[in-house]
């Protein structure tokens, strides 16, 4: 898989949240982007387990095991965690005229370790 765990963009948690608390203007919360990513990431992780039963019960459980390796997501590093939690700060942020590229530059200037 990607190095990203799966998880809904910004702007499908901005649509949920309008029709769950009745129109545009309520910008999410951070615990309404959390809920989304943990149900997002449940959502794959029964799938692929499904998936990976499946092939199992039909004799490919190599098959399955490379599978299971390929699409779990990898931990994210202290730097990329920094930029996606910067980058929701951002999106609540958004109509506060904050900038924050200085941080964002002192972030992506870090090493990938």
């Amino acid at each position: 898989m990607t190095d990203h765990p799966i998880a809904p963009s910004l702007e499908l948690v901005q649509q949920w949240t309008d029709e769950i608390y009745g129109g545009p203007g309520v910008v999410a919360a951070s615990d309404d982007i959390c809920l989304a990513k943990l149900a997002a990431q449940w959502g794959a992780d029964q799938e692929l387990e499904a998936c990976c039963e499946w092939l199992d019960r039909e004799g490919w459980s190599g098959e399955s095991r490379q599978l299971r390796a390929a699409r779990s997501p990898k931990p994210l590093s202290l730097k990329e965690q920094a930029l996606l939690k910067l980058k929701e700060l951002q999106a609540l942020l958004q109509f506060q005229n904050v900038d924050s590229s200085c941080i964002r530059r002192a972030l992506e200037a870090l090493p990938n370790d």
